[in-house]
């Protein structure tokens, strides 16, 4: 199946319009290194992506160069990539900042270009306060934080504890997740945190079983080490119930952690992860449906939450492009931000001037794994 059904291309790539100069975008990810996981979806996506909507005549009848780079999670190789691709490479837009800490190195660059720049990221930090140029897809490590507590305060838990990842986005959900947990009437009795090259948190995990009146667990994190702390859990029988972020919604976290030890942990998903179980009336059927069958087909790789994320931004940018008539960085930028609609992998993205990610707290889905696999808990 195609990522965009003809109906759609119709839409999007506009064909009838008078031609533009080439469109160069750019893309810097973490296609290799700590956050290869994230990173190496993202860049197959837009390859993909690209390569399709060139098959079907471009967008405004010009074709889309994509000029990619590997900053390998390294946030100085993001740098100096958003720099070559606006000084030498003369992009337009660029998707990319895998990890929080890539994309607040690339935001300055762009934002002094007034150059487009749609993150990858999770951290609210990254489109808030709001920078003219600056959006993104993934939902805000806020919201995640909320969609979980207002699963445990619905299932009675009062008291928790949270073991968080000292990393940027670890460290910012964190926060976050401090910030507003009193709103749902609950109380973290335990915090407890570790480094992003830790191999074991069996101590820190002790600390949190040892407290009294702990009700669950919450792990704020991406990368391997929410992986380690689901298995040392298991090993501990902490017995207690184990939440999860966003950070790490994918096969690939199951595989790490090991589906016995992944038992019953829950997490706010995007609809991709789920997409055979959305009844035919969810709006976001047909686009997680189509991304992910054209995905797998092509790479012979399960699709993730991750590669979502490349997927809609893309997308948000060809359809800015497209209303734009334009390929002028301002025209687009102005056009990105009256996006309005638009049914992503994510959710439905509906910006404005106040909000450059445009979706709420019911585009997330609270998942809970089974059996190797996920299932839909409300």
């Amino acid at each position: 199946m195609k990522l965009f059904t003809t109906t759609a291309l119709a839409l999007v790539l506009g064909l009838a319009a008078p031609a533009l100069a080439d469109i160069k975008v750019g893309a810097t990810v973490s296609e290799t290194g700590p956050a290869s996981f994230l990173g190496d979806p993202e860049a197959k996506t837009l390859k993909l992506l690209v390569e399709e909507i060139n098959a079907a005549g471009g967008v405004n009848g010009e074709k889309i160069e994509l000029v990619l780079y590997d900053d390998g999670g390294d946030p100085n190789k993001a740098r100096t990539f958003a720099t070559r691709l606006v000084e030498d490479d003369e992009v337009i837009a660029v998707i990319g900042g895998t990890t929080t800490g890539t994309s607040m190195a690339i935001i300055p660059v762009l934002e002094d270009a007034e150059i487009p720049f749609i993150s990858l990221a999770g951290a609210i930090e990254i489109i808030d306060p709001v920078r003219p140029h600056t959006f993104k897809t993934p939902h805000t490590d806020r919201m995640a934080c909320a969609k979980i507590f207002e699963d445990m305060k619905a299932n009675g838990y009062t008291k928790i504890g949270l073991i968080s990842g000292s990393d940027g986005f670890g460290a910012s959900m964190r926060k976050q997740c401090l910030e507003i947990v009193a709103d749902y009437g609950i109380e973290v009795l335990a915090d407890e945190t570790y480094g992003p090259t830790d191999a074991d948190m069996t101590p820190q995990l002790t600390n949190i079983k040892g407290k009294d009146g702990i009700q669950a667990v919450l792990n704020p994190g991406f990368g391997q080490g929410p992986a380690i702390v689901t298995r040392n859990y298991a090993q501990l029988a902490v017995g207690l119930p184990l939440y999860q972020s966003h950070g790490v919604a994918s096969d690939g976290f199951i595989e790490l952690a090991g589906a016995e030890a992944a038992e019953g942990v829950r997490l706010p998903g995007t609809a991709l992860l789920v997409a055979g179980l959305l009844p035919e009336s969810d709006p976001q059927r047909a686009v997680v449906t189509a991304y992910k069958d054209a995905y797998e087909k092509a790479t012979g790789k399960p699709v993730s939450t991750f590669g979502g994320y490349a997927h809609d931004a893309l997308r948000i940018l060809v359809d800015a492009i497209s209303r734009a008539g334009s390929a002028e960085p301002s025209a687009i930028r102005d056009a990105i931000e009256a996006t309005s609609g638009l049914v992503g992998t994510t959710g439905t993205v509906t910006m404005s001037a106040e909000d450059h990610l445009g979706l709420d707290l019911s585009a997330f889905r609270m998942l809970e794994i089974e059996n190797g696999g996920w299932k839909i808990v409300e």
